[in-house]
Order: C-alpha cells, then sequence, then structure tokens
C-alpha cells in the first residue's frame, strides 16, 4: 500500500519516515497529514539508534536541535538535565502533539518545541548538537546547499551534526528524496564539515536496513577557527 503526499504526486510507501518540507506554504498540507493519521514517518517512539548512542553517552552535551521534530520522540528522549532540547516542525498539530508529550515527561524543563521554518529562524543561542533524520530527503533537492549553510550557523564550531541518512535508494520523485552519502558530502564540504564516521545502522527498524546510514559530521580545525 503506498500513501500519497502533499507536497507532490510521487507515492510515498507506507515504511517511509518524511517531514514537513520547510516551506510556509505546505503548513496546511502537513497539518492535513496529520488529521488525516497520514503519518508513515512517525515511528511511534524515538528512533533506536539515537536512544542506543544516548544510553551509552555517545552524544554532546550542552544545547541540542532536532529539525522536523514531528511527534517529539526523539527530543524528549535524549533531553537531560546536561542537555536541553529544541524540537522544531512546521505543522502546528505536529507541534501539538510533540506539547503533549513533553506535559507528561519528567524531562519536560530540559526540552522545548518551536513552530517555525528552519531556514528563517534564528535562535539566541547556537547547539553542540543537531540530529536530522529524513528532514534532509523531505526539503526539495534544490534546498541542500541552504540545508548545509544553516546547520553551519545554528551549530557551535567544536559541535557535533548527526545525520541518519534515509531513504538511500534509487526511487524517482519526493518527497521523500533519494538521498546518497555523495549528496551530504556535495553540500557539507564546502561550509567546513567532515565526517568522523559513516557506517550502515545496524539499529534500523527491518524494514529500512539496508537503506539507512549513520553520519556523524565535525567541522574542520580550520574552518572551526575562522
Amino acid at each position: 500500500m503506498s500513501t500519497e503526499f502533499p507536497a507532490s504526486n510521487f507515492p510515498v510507501p507506507a515504511d517511509v519516515t518524511v517531514k514537513p518540507l520547510e516551506k510556509s506554504s505546505s503548513t496546511n498540507r502537513w497539518d492535513k497529514c496529520w488529521e488525516e493519521g497520514l503519518t508513515p514517518w512517525d515511528l511511534g517512539g524515538p528512533t533506536p539508534i539515537l536512544v542506543h548512542l544516548h544510553s551509552t553517552r555517545s552524544l554532546p552535551m550542552g544545547r541540542a536541535l532536532v529539525p522536523g521534530c514531528g511527534s517529539g520522540y526523539d527530543v524528549v528522549e535524549i533531553a537531560s538535565a546536561e542537555r536541553y532540547v529544541v524540537g522544531l516542525d512546521i505543522s502546528d498539530i505536529a507541534i501539538k502533539k510533540a506539547m503533549e508529550l513533553k506535559s507528561g515527561s519528567p524531562k519536560a524543563e530540559h526540552c522545548t518545541f518551536l513552530k517555525t521554518d528552519f531556514f528563517t529562524w534564528c535562535p539566541d543561542q547556537l547547539f553542540d548538537l543537531i540530529f536530522d533524520y529524513t528532514f534532509f530527503c523531505a526539503i526539495e533537492p534544490v534546498l541542500r546547499s541552504s540545508w548545509a549553510k544553516k546547520m553551519s550557523e545554528l551549530l557551535k564550531p567544536d559541535g557535533e551534526l548527526i545525520t541518519l541518512m534515509y531513504p538511500i535508494d534509487d526511487h524517482e520523485g519526493g518527497p521523500p528524496f533519494k538521498v546518497s552519502v555523495s549528496d551530504y558530502e556535495e553540500v557539507l564540504h564546502p561550509v567546513g564539515f567532515e565526517a568522523t564516521c559513516i557506517s550502515d545502522n545496524e539499529l534500523a527498524i527491518s524494514r529500512r536496513k539496508g537503506r539507512e546510514k549513520l553520519g556523524r559530521w565535525r567541522r574542520s580545525q580550520c574552518e572551526a577557527s575562522v
């Protein structure tokens, strides 16, 4: 069974996890998906590999950002007294669901959710960690360079960008748009990011195994000192 997402005429498989396109004109269309329960991007819980990284204390402390946060599971999962987490989404309904999740969590004081456009948002403070899961594949490919530039603007010079790359396949159209490691390198290298690790996601849910890679990125030393 496939589901047609509102931002295009491309039929999206039911296991695809996409987040809303960061364009204000798409807000109502993504809200309609939430209203009708057409939300295959929602896992119903936090991303398994992120749970693992958090439980093994493999994530930077400080301030973290999750763009395209949806229901907010990943935000609440990694929030702690040592890590304040901000979740962004362009959908009113997604943010409402995320706030409901937060209200019932003992971690409520360590996270927040904002309805805003990632590309135009200008926070008062930078981040030590940014986690991107399928946000990259949900935006139009022509916006990927802007995505990378914004990541470099939001992240502290010594911060870390973690990308869970999906879907790595050969389908046409989107969203979600197909991705590859080289797609990330093409836009991240020019703004000073280098991968410290790229590996298969062994904790991917079964129907996505083989189509996800975990990338961990930091700015090169020369770029960070500029």
